[in-house]
C-alpha cells in the first residue's frame, strides 16, 4: 500500500563502477517513518456506510453485500456490521478481492484497530497488516462505534508490503515488489505504466540536482502524488510524499537489506 502511494527512487552521483548507491532492495522503517496526521472519517449508521475521507467519497448499504463503487482502483466494497464496535469490511475488483479488514474499537472508545490482509493484483502472496488509529470525534448517535474522525498512530506490515528494489542505469529507472508491482521510466520521458497493480497508474521521473528526484503517480491520467527522496550520510532514504487526491503528506524512512 505505502509503495504505491510513493513509488519513488533517488539518484546520486554514480559511484565507482557505475553503481548508483540506490541500487539494492530497502525496507521501510515504520517507526522512523512519519505519516500525515490528517484525519480519517467514516460512518456506520441507519445500515448505511459513509466514507467521507474517500476520494471520491462513498456512500453504500453496509448490509454486507458488495455494493458498486466508481472512482476507486476496487470497483465493489462490502461492509458488514459484526457488533457495535466492529465492522469487516471488503474490497473487490473484477469479483477478486483486493483487501480485506476488520476494524475494532477498544472498549474505552478511543481507539481504532484495522487488521487488514491485502491480495496482490499478480496473485502472490498475501499479506497483513495492522493499523491503530486514535479518536478525534465521535460518530453520530446511534452509530457504529467505529463511526467518527481518526487519527493514525501507527503501522505494522508484513515485509512483502514494505520492500523495494531499484535499479538505476543511465537515465533509467527500474522499481519492482515482492507484491508483484513493477515499472521501468527514463528521465524527462513522458508517463510509463505501472504493471502488477489494481488501478491504472502510470509514473513520471525527473531529476532534481545532484541527490534528488522527483516521482510522480498518475491515476486515470490525473496526478495522485508527488514524492521526493533523498538519502543521508547513514545510508538511509527519506521519501516525502504528497498525495494531492488526499491531500496528506508523509515521510518514510528506507533502510537498505
Amino acid at each position: 500500500m505505502k509503495k504505491l502511494l510513493c513509488g519513488v527512487v533517488c539518484l546520486f552521483p554514480l559511484l565507482m563502477l557505475g553503481q548508483s548507491p540506490f541500487d539494492g532492495t530497502w525496507k521501510t522503517n515504520m517507526a522512523e517513518s512519519k505519516l500525515s496526521q490528517k484525519p480519517y472519517m467514516f460512518s456506520v449508521n441507519n445500515d448505511m456506510y459513509d466514507c467521507e475521507s474517500c476520494v471520491p467519497k462513498i456512500n453504500v448499504k453496509a448490509d454486507g453485500q458488495d455494493q458498486a463503487v466508481t472512482g476507486q482502483t476496487y470497483d465493489t466494497v462490502s461492509v458488514q456490521v459484526v457488533d457495535p464496535n466492529t465492522i469487516h469490511v471488503v474490497l473487490k475488483k473484477s469479483g477478486k478481492p483486493t483487501s480485506d479488514s476488520t476494524r475494532k474499537v477498544s472498549a474505552d472508545g478511543k481507539m481504532l484497530t484495522i487488521d487488514g490482509t491485502s491480495y496482490p493484483a499478480d496473485g502472490s502472496q498475501p499479506y497483513k497488516s495492522e493499523a491503530k488509529f486514535r479518536r478525534v470525534a465521535k460518530g453520530s448517535a446511534g452509530s457504529n462505534a467505529t463511526s467518527g474522525s481518526w487519527r493514525i498512530q501507527n503501522v505494522n506490515e508484513d515485509t512483502a508490503g514494505l520492500t523495494t528494489t531499484w535499479k538505476v542505469s543511465g537515465d533509467e529507472v527500474s522499481m519492482s515488489t515482492p507484491t508483484g508491482e513493477s515499472w521501468m521510466a527514463k528521465f524527462g520521458s513522458a508517463e510509463s505504466p505501472v504493471k502488477g497493480i489494481y488501478g491504472n497508474y502510470a509514473v513520471s521521473v525527473k531529476k532534481l540536482g545532484e541527490g534528488a528526484i522527483e516521482v510522480t503517480l498518475h491515476r486515470d491520467g490525473k496526478v495522485y502524488s508527488v514524492a521526493k527522496i533523498s538519502v543521508s550520510a547513514s545510508g538511509k532514504l527519506t521519501e516525502v510524499v504528497d498525495n494531492k487526491q488526499t491531500g496528506r503528506i508523509s515521510t518514510y524512512i528506507d533502510e537498505k537489506q
